[in-house]
């Protein structure tokens, strides 16, 4: 089978924390100057929009799923592992045995993330206190007061 007609594969490439949006972003420009884009067909840095609830203020922010780490769907071949290998700020590829150049993520992984239908982002709400902590009420009859945290309802924390 020809190279490019070679079934394209999910692989996990290791980057230096900080750099996987540059690393992601430097790939696609290489994968496009070298018009190799059969070849390398999809590149993803997991996200989750996180919505944080601190000093009763609400805001979403985006966060990476997984540190360190990019996702690459492509067709393994000596060329696309050397482009991928030697991005500015990439590590190599994760890979399980130190003989090979790479491993690809298996279906169940792959369905697991989530990546390959497009479904990388979660929605998470985080809150700065919880239940027994005290905390100043600030609005309704007991506002003023202090109170304990009994239970948490982020839905109505959302409101």
């Amino acid at each position: 089978m020809s190279e490019r007609n070679a079934k394209a594969e999910w692989y996990v490439v290791h980057t230096y924390s900080g750099y996987e949006n540059k690393v992601a972003e430097n790939l696609r420009k290489t994968v496009e100057n070298r018009h190799c884009e059969d070849l390398i067909q999809d590149i993803r840095v997991p996200t989750e929009t996180v919505t944080e609830i601190k000093n009763n203020k609400s805001k979403s922010v985006e966060r990476k799923i997984f540190p360190g780490y990019v996702i690459v769907k492509m067709v393994m071949t000596d060329e696309t592992w050397y482009i991928v290998r030697n991005i500015r700020g990439c590590t190599g590829f994760v890979c399980p045995d130190a003989d090979n150049k790479a491993t690809p993520l298996t279906a169940d992984e792959v369905a697991r993330l989530g990546i390959d239908v497009g479904t990388t982002e979660a929605d998470i709400i985080e809150v700065d206190y919880k239940v027994g902590d005290t905390v100043l009420v600030i609005d309704g009859a007991f506002d003023g007061c202090n109170g304990v945290v009994e239970s948490i309802d982020l839905q109505k924390a959302l409101e």
